[in-house]
């Protein structure tokens, strides 16, 4: 077939790259993650020559991810990164059977973060003169098809039907949660009238009820707690999204103080008491401790019939994952304190949030290994949630893959207590943890089992026109990310 999308073939199926979902500075890749690439690339050149394959056609194959993998692993055991890896025969790099049974899979994915832009709302009339959001997508190759007449026709890039297409034709994944970023009221630039409406060109492709809806509340900024209601009433909220860090003049707050207590009383009253709460990734260092986790213990032993979703599970990039340390105030370790000294059990009313968590470690197979093994471990293995922050990082199917396969070492396990990541601990974190608090009726999940018209249609493309991107959009550079932030709310 003839590839529109990178037909030289070179773009590696695994993503390893600087990108960030916005909320956090852009982290250079270490010689290890370039060596990986290399070791990655330069096996896929080879194996598809065996098969006698062109590299792109062997790329966008369960071979190419594969090798992708493998090469991975083998850059990150010669630098001593053993405390993960992925699990997967080496055989499996050119046996389609075995890379199929290994990076594929049936399991129900219920994405809880995702994002998009609307690159024709009102928040565009908003901004100063001359401003570009986003403007560094122009440059990117994978843009050029969104390019037209109109000033901001570039955000189609991160609009709805790349969306669509990114998520549900070139990823695994059968339900998502659409979340907000921190912004004032009048300058989202997603609205919840405008997330319904993807939502239903998704159903307008005669398949089930795909989407879930987030209310964004900042409740220490003037509105948003008496907006609370006519959310509720106008909309199918299934949770509430709040950044503890933002607020008026870079003042965050934390959610046992004022502000925080009332969003959570008015969201009992209101009968949604799902609080999904950014935690980690910081983004405004006048308010850095109101990133961090201390106050989720506090509020999840008060309020124990309040479901608290850490969104991140406090994850900080610029900082490794380790050994739990009681000592650390931020990252992992001040959740999994902060649950200790309140005596918030597993699998209880605190669930721990992947998304850029996941992605980021999935560049560190060490950070990676501790921070999943702490939060099974404090969270509970029923309450930790997959989601991804796709579409900043492009399709999440690497992702979906690089999580399939994942292993913690046994040497980690048996010193920790760490669980084995057995495909059933797998397809709890993929989605069977999320039915316990977001409401999806019974006949849509098994609807999804069965497959439905996306299914069919995701399933026809990928016989017929499997033409994977392999890119991300979100700021790569340090020039990007402030550029990003400037018009950011």
């Amino acid at each position: 077939m003839r590839y529109e999308n990178d037909p030289d073939g070179l773009r590696l199926p695994v993503k390893l790259d600087t990108t960030t979902n916005g909320e956090f500075s852009p982290i250079a890749l270490s010689p290890v993650h370039h060596e990986a690439r290399h070791v990655a690339f330069a096996e896929a050149c080879g194996n598809a020559k065996r098969l006698g394959l062109e590299r792109r056609g062997f790329l966008v194959s369960a071979c190419g991810v594969a090798t992708t993998l493998l090469g991975m692993n083998a850059a990150y055991a010669k630098h001593g990164m053993t405390g993960g890896f992925y699990e997967l025969p080496k055989e499996a790099a050119l046996d389609p059977v075995a890379a199929r049974s290994a990076v594929d899979g049936r399991e129900f994915i219920f994405d809880v973060q995702g994002h998009f832009v609307n690159p024709s709302g009102a928040w565009l009339k908003r901004l100063p003169k001359g401003a570009k959001p986003l403007g560094f997508a122009t440059s990117r190759a994978e843009c050029k098809v969104h390019q037209g007449p109109g000033d901001f026709d570039y955000l189609r890039c991160v609009g709805p039907d790349q969306f669509v297409k990114d998520v549900f034709m070139d990823s695994d994944t059968d339900l998502m949660v659409l979340s907000f970023v921190p912004s004032t009221r009048e300058g989202e630039p997603l609205t919840m009238e405008e997330a319904e409406s993807t939502a239903r060109i998704v159903e307008k492709l005669e398949g089930t009820h795909r989407m879930y809806i987030h209310g964004r509340v900042n409740p220490n900024q003037k509105g948003d707690l008496e907006g609370m209601d006519e959310l509720a009433a106008r909309h199918k909220v299934a949770a509430w999204k709040t950044y503890t860090q933002y607020g008026p003049g870079g003042k965050g707050f934390f959610m046992d103080d004022e502000p925080g207590i009332a969003m959570i009383e008015r969201a009992r009253k209101l009968g949604i008491r799902n609080i999904a709460i950014h935690k980690g990734l910081p983004f405004g260092p006048q308010s850095y401790e109101h990133s961090t986790c201390a106050d989720i213990g506090r509020v999840a032993k008060r309020y124990p019939d309040v479901n608290f979703l850490i969104y991140h599970s406090g994850f900080v990039a610029e900082k490794k994952e380790g050994v739990y340390d009681p000592k650390r105030t931020d990252g992992v370790d001040a959740l999994v304190t902060s649950l200790a000294e309140n005596g918030v059990k597993p699998n209880s009313n605190v669930f721990a949030e992947l998304g850029s968590s996941w992605r980021f470690a999935m560049r560190d197979p060490d950070t990676a290994a501790h921070m999943m093994g702490k939060l099974f471990k404090a969270c509970g293995e029923d309450n930790v949630l997959w989601g991804t922050d796709s579409v900043w990082y492009g399709s999440p199917q690497d992702q979906i893959q690089a999580f399939r396969t994942f292993q913690i070492s046994p040497e980690l396990r048996a010193k920790h207590g760490y669980p084995e990541m057995t495909p059933a601990l797998r397809a709890k974190v993929f989605g069977l943890n999320a039915l316990k608090i977001y409401p999806v009726p019974k006949d849509i999940v098994d609807k999804h089992a069965r497959g439905d018209r996306v299914a069919q249609v995701r399933e026809e493309y990928r016989a017929e026109r499997h033409d994977p991107a392999y890119v991300t959009y979100g700021p790569k550079t340090r020039r990007e990310f402030l550029a990003l932030k400037s018009w950011g709310g």
